[in-house]
């Protein structure tokens, strides 16, 4: 699936709920489907950098494509990974470049974070396309 498709399914499902007390619930059962990490990868270099919890990321390329791998100590934190996995694994490095990440504020996510959660939210997005930067510059 593209990732403008995935982004539009995402957009959908939170339009499902009327209240962010719903959202925020739905954001943490998303964090519990999160392909997790292998603990080998949970080093200080797949941290990311400016998220108020710890967050591991974890890219490989398989087939052309970047598979993404996280885990989180926070379970609302745990979600929003979850979320933005689902948008950009499985997906080639100039896809994930070229995309744009408006769905976010679509789904009001960003607005709902506090200050520090929406900032690792931004170190998330950076993380994963940096990842797919690398992937392309070594194609």
């Amino acid at each position: 699936m593209e990732i403008k498709a995935i982004q539009e399914e995402i957009v959908d499902e939170f339009a499902m709920f009327e209240e962010w007390d719903e959202r925020y619930q739905y954001v943490i059962d998303l964090g519990k489907t999160l392909p997790l990490v292998d603990e080998q990868y949970k080093t200080d270099e797949n941290i990311i950098k400016g998220c108020q919890s710890k967050v591991w990321l974890h890219g490989e390329e398989k087939d052309g494509k970047v598979v993404f791998t996280a885990d989180s100590d926070a379970i609302l934190t745990k979600g929003i990974i979850a979320i933005l996995i689902r948008v950009f694994s499985n997906q080639s490095p100039e896809a994930i470049l070229q995309a744009d990440t408006a769905f976010i504020d679509e789904i009001g996510l960003k607005e709902h974070l506090s200050p520090t959660r929406a900032n690792g939210l931004v170190s998330m997005v950076k993380q994963i396309k940096m990842y797919a930067l690398a992937f392309q510059a070594k194609n």
